[in-house]
């Protein structure tokens, strides 16, 4: 039985959570007021206006059923109440066309007139509701009373509530502009901080928001600049490096290429070129393609050029997917990967499959594969594993480090896992 989390039904953003965080509270308060003032505060009101109502309209029936006629029973009215009501005689009990005997807080009403007075009542809302017309049968006759509804009701008491509710929606969405300037700061700082590790430039960018936000998006670009400034210094060491080594190189393979040739001599040619492609992955490794400009490419236009380039490598499934994406960088990791594939197996398939947001490569071979255990070891630069995946080919290790490094920096990842060939998969995914 799993346990009750609070995390799983609660918003996953931070616009979220902060937007409930506010909301709540406010909804709480006023279905509580709302609540307290209908329950408690208004029907007390009521309660005690229908009281005071009953009783003056019980003296005016009295007054009326004791009276010789109407003129001298409005003439006490006045004189002992010191009001005026519209009352009169009725020979018939009928009511206008729009009289309703429902109304707001009627029963509060009838529930006053039978406690205290002796009479019977029969209560309409007229005018509207704006005006309530009582009627008490006496000796054949009927006696009516009209009274303006607002003295015998609250009648308009819903406009508190819709006034609170108004000013509460309004203060809502001033929190919730203000909360989603402060989360678009933050957004603006996730991409910038994704582009950046894609090593690409966010324009415009700089830090806003709240002091704690901008202390954030400094400390990225500060990290940036200095991670920028030791790549270009590694790199820039390297590049001369490399290029202090094929001086020597170039000469050496000169001298050989004018000597007699013999099996000596080519085994030594051969050496020197393996040298030379050492040097090319030393440097890319160092650089990173950092110069490179990512552009938008057709992946299954690139997968099939490549594949075609090398002996014993098949394009089984390629749909159509558009990625964004450094095009050399990318030509060389599945150059690799594919050669891997061709170099460690007899057979290597390669397939696209398009997912809802990444692009998966799978690369397969029939291979001696790698154990589970020693599939991480196999991204750290210039391992080679003992085991027979490694045995008798030429390289230096690079080439998994380099291809996850080109996965990581476009936002994707590289996986090992066992192929359906028998050898290794590797599964490259990167997003569309």
């Amino acid at each position: 039985m799993s346990s009750f989390r609070l995390r799983d039904y609660t918003p996953k953003s931070l616009y979220g959570r902060l937007a409930t965080l506010v909301a709540l509270p406010v909804i709480a308060i006023f279905a509580i007021f709302s609540l307290y003032y209908y329950q408690e505060h208004i029907r007390d009101v009521n309660e005690k206006l229908s009281q005071s109502i009953a009783r003056e309209v019980g003296l005016i029936v009295d007054i009326c059923s004791a009276s010789e006629g109407m003129p001298s029973a409005e003439q006490q009215i006045e004189r002992q109440l010191g009001l005026r009501f519209d009352c009169a005689y009725e020979n018939e009990m009928t009511w206008p066309e729009n009289a309703r005997a429902r109304f707001g807080y009627d029963d509060v009403l009838r529930g006053q007139m039978q406690a205290v007075t002796n009479y019977e009542f029969q209560v309409r809302a007229i005018q509207a509701g704006r005006v309530l017309d009582f009627r008490h049968q006496a000796d054949g006759e009927t006696i009516r009373v009209v009274v303006d509804r607002k003295r015998a009701l609250a009648a308009n008491t819903h406009f508190t509530i819709v006034w609170v509710l108004l000013g509460a929606l309004f203060m809502l969405a001033l929190a919730f502009a203000f909360l989603r300037n402060q989360v678009r700061s933050i957004l603006r700082l996730t991409e910038a901080a994704k582009a950046f590790g894609r090593g690409r430039e966010m324009p415009g960018f700089r830090p806003s928001g709240a002091t704690e936000i901008r202390d954030a998006a400094r400390a990225v670009t500060d990290m940036r600049a200095r991670l920028t400034a030791f790549t270009d210094q590694r790199t820039a060491m390297l590049a001369g490096v490399s290029h202090d080594l094929r001086t020597p190189l170039t000469r050496l393979k000169l001298q050989l290429a004018m000597m007699e040739q013999s099996e000596e001599i080519t085994g030594a040619r051969a050496d020197l070129d393996d040298m030379s492609k050492m040097l090319d992955e030393y440097l890319a490794f160092a650089s990173g393609e950092e110069g490179e400009r990512a552009e938008n490419l057709r992946l299954d236009h690139i997968a099939r050029t490549v594949a075609e380039r090398i002996d014993g490598a098949q394009v089984l499934d390629a749909p159509e997917i558009s990625v964004t994406a450094r095009p050399m960088a990318l030509t060389r990791t599945l150059s690799n990967l594919i050669s891997n594939g061709v170099g460690y197996g007899d057979r290597c398939q390669v397939k696209l499959v398009k997912g809802p947001r990444m692009a998966e490569i799978l690369i397969d071979d029939d291979g001696p594969g790698i154990a589970e255990d020693k599939r991480e070891d196999a991204f750290r630069p210039f391992h080679r594993l003992d085991d027979g995946r490694s045995q008798n080919v030429a390289g230096t290790g690079l080439g998994l480090t380099l291809a996850r490094d080109f996965a990581r920096s476009h936002g994707g990842d590289i996986r090992l896992e066992d192929s359906p060939l028998g050898g290794l998969r590797v599964r490259l995914r990167l997003p569309y």
